[in-house]
């Protein structure tokens, strides 16, 4: 079996860190007095936005991509996403000298085309609703003989990802700290994959949570289930990072075994914590990014009296998207400015 196809294990995050270090982010584990004030816990962030490329993405595929072999560069890379995996497969390839080129759908943010094509990608659009991406990739990978990066369903992108969480248990322990729980959004499952691998060998009994907007809840349905489900067609989000059809079958492999469960949260939900991420956080988050931090806010996980990690995986979204997120209601846990303590 190769590297990719298997399941990764701690000690391959432990290489990954080493191989991407000097290239990707070490980013911040944030804390807020407000929010832990209006939550009654103790809350850290972490802050993937401020990660290269804008999301945890570019950590998965530096650690692919620069164990492509000599010979298999000359080739290039083949990846199929909704933009932030594209974005990190374009960074990471254009600084290895391989050619990119990137299935994308032709509704994804525009920030995160445009992004994926000033870093060398070639761009090939499909329509999300009818055109299966992955078959797309594939065939243009078997015509040119490149290397396809799957976006998340690939032991190496795993551990790549799974560094996110080896850097929060390190800044945990640095601070004293000894979580009960972390939050993750997750589409294909590969960031919670490789963060609860990692934080899980550090912290036992440490309850990791899945994050996924209403109609793509395709990890918690899963979990529940005992087996692999997909989501149903015709469903939409504005958490466009978060739409993978189904959970990845490696992906799915660890976190049924590693997951205590899933959360759902809608786009009012997300829209609210995008805006109090900005107002009071300081940080650009993008809908999907946001949606751990709604499941705080909203209420849907209880965090009082309890010390919780959350990522932030993500901050691509489009301007328009952003200035149209309403001003949260005013309420106990997310205040107006008007509100606010001076």
């Amino acid at each position: 079996m190769s590297a990719a196809h298997r399941l990764p294990e701690y000690a391959d995050i432990l290489d990954a860190a080493r191989v991407i270090e000097g290239h990707a982010v070490y980013t911040p584990l944030l804390e807020s007095h407000d929010l832990n004030a209006r939550l009654g816990g103790r809350i850290l962030i972490k802050a993937e936005p401020l990660q290269r490329t804008g999301s945890f993405k570019f950590r998965g595929a530096f650690n692919r991509i620069s164990r492509i072999g000599r010979a298999a560069r000359k080739a290039g890379v083949v990846a199929f996403s909704s933009g932030n995996h594209a974005q990190g497969v374009a960074a990471a390839a254009s600084m290895l000298g391989l050619a990119a080129t990137i299935v994308m759908p032709g509704d994804a943010p525009a920030i995160k085309r445009r992004n994926a094509e000033a870093l060398g990608a070639e761009i090939v659009s499909h329509d999300r609703a009818t055109e299966p991406r992955e078959k797309i990739a594939e065939a243009i990978a078997r015509k040119r003989g490149a290397t396809l990066v799957r976006p998340y369903d690939d032991a190496l992108v795993i551990a790549g990802q799974g560094t996110v969480g080896l850097e929060i248990a390190d800044q945990l322990e640095a601070l004293g700290l000894r979580p009960d729980a972390l939050l993750v959004p997750c589409g294909g499952g590969g960031l919670i994959a490789g963060c609860a691998l990692a934080l899980r060998e550090r912290f036992e009994g440490l309850a990791v949570l899945a994050v996924e907007p209403a109609g793509f809840d395709d990890t918690g349905r899963s979990l529940k289930a005992g087996t692999l489900l997909a989501n149903e067609s015709g469903a939409g989000s504005i958490c466009d990072a978060l739409l993978a059809p189904a959970p990845g079958e490696i992906t799915f492999a660890l976190n049924r075994r590693l997951l205590a469960g899933g959360l759902v949260v809608d786009d009012d939900m997300a829209r609210q914590a995008m805006v109090y991420a900005f107002e009071r956080l300081k940080l650009v988050i993008e809908p999907g990014g946001a949606v751990a931090l709604a499941a705080l806010l909203s209420g849907l996980y209880d965090c009082r009296g309890k010390i919780v990690a959350i990522v932030a995986s993500g901050g691509n979204v489009d301007r328009e998207m952003f200035f149209a997120a309403p001003s949260p209601h005013p309420s106990p846990l997310i205040p107006s400015l008007d509100d606010s303590d001076p």
